[in-house]
C-alpha cells in the first residue's frame, strides 16, 4: 500500500517509515509539516495519509485542516489522524465531514504494533477506526442524548465497539455471544437511534455516533491532559 506520513516528529516519522516498509508498504513522502502535503499527495497518489492533528508552525490544528482540505479535494482517500490527547472537536469534525474512511488513533496505539498495523490496513479496506479513548467521550458526553438513553447496557457496549470500527465477528468474540446476537443488537440500535441500517463499514461509525450530528460545533474543544499537545 503507498502510504504518505505528515508528521513533525522526527522520532515519530522515522518509527512510522520504519514500520510500515518492514511490514510490506510503500511510504510514498515523509513531510514534517502540511506546507506540501497538496502537491505531495497529487505527485505521488497515497492509498493512505497519515497525519498528526498539530504540525508546525503554530501546532494548534494544521494537521486537522490539512485533513479536510483532502476530504475536500480527495474525498475518497482514507485517512489516520494520529494524536497525543483525545481532541473532541477535531474529532467530531472529521466524523461528520464527508469523504472516505477514517482513522483517529492516540499515538500511543503506534506501540502496539499489531493492532496499529491492523487499524492500518482496516482503514485502507474502507472502516472507520476510532481510538477507545475517543469513542468513550464521545459516548459519555452526550449522556443527554435522548437517542442514547433508549438503549440498553448490553446496546451500549455493542454501540462503542461498532464505533471502534469492530466487526460483527470480532464484536462475537470479544462479548462471548453469537454473531446473530449482535446482528439483533445492531438492528435495534439503529432502531432507537432512528436511522436507516447501512452495513458499508466507512459509514456505520456515523450511525454508532449520530448523535454528533445534533450537537456538532455546539461545544468548544476540551484542553489536553496538561502540557502542550502535539
Amino acid at each position: 500500500m503507498r502510504i504518505l506520513i505528515c508528521e513533525d516528529s522526527v522520532l515519530l516519522r522515522e518509527g512510522l517509515v520504519r514500520l510500515l516498509d518492514q511490514s510490506g508498504h510503500d511510504v510514498v513522502a515523509a513531510l514534517p509539516d502540511a506546507s506540501g502535503l497538496t502537491a505531495a499527495v497529487a505527485e505521488t497518489d497515497p492509498q493512505l495519509c497519515v497525519l498528526d492533528v498539530r504540525l508546525p508552525p503554530s501546532y494548534t490544528d494544521e494537521g486537522i485542516r490539512a485533513a479536510l482540505g483532502l476530504r475536500a479535494t480527495r474525498p475518497d482517500l482514507p485517512l489516520l489522524v494520529l494524536s497525543q490527547y483525545v481532541e473532541e472537536r477535531y474529532a467530531t469534525e472529521l466524523i461528520t465531514a464527508h469523504g472516505g474512511s477514517l482513522g483517529y488513533l492516540l499515538k500511543d496505539r503506534v506501540a502496539d504494533v499489531s493492532d496499529f498495523l491492523d487499524a492500518i490496513d482496516r482503514i485502507a479496506a474502507g472502516t472507520t477506526v476510532l481510538d477507545p479513548e475517543v469513542v468513550t467521550q464521545l459516548l459519555t458526553r452526550r449522556d443527554e442524548d435522548d437517542r442514547l438513553k433508549r438503549l440498553t447496557d448490553r446496546e451500549r457496549t455493542v454501540l462503542a465497539a461498532l464505533a471502534e470500527g469492530k466487526s460483527n465477528h470480532a464484536i462475537a468474540a470479544l462479548l462471548f455471544l453469537s454473531e446473530a446476537s449482535i446482528e439483533k443488537h445492531i438492528t435495534a440500535i439503529f432502531q432507537k437511534l432512528g436511522l436507516e441500517q447501512d452495513e458499508s463499514g466507512n459509514r456505520r461509525v456515523l450511525a454508532a455516533l449520530a448523535h454528533i450530528e445534533s450537537t456538532h460545533g455546539s461545544q468548544s474543544a476540551e484542553p489536553g491532559r496538561g502540557g502542550t499537545v502535539r
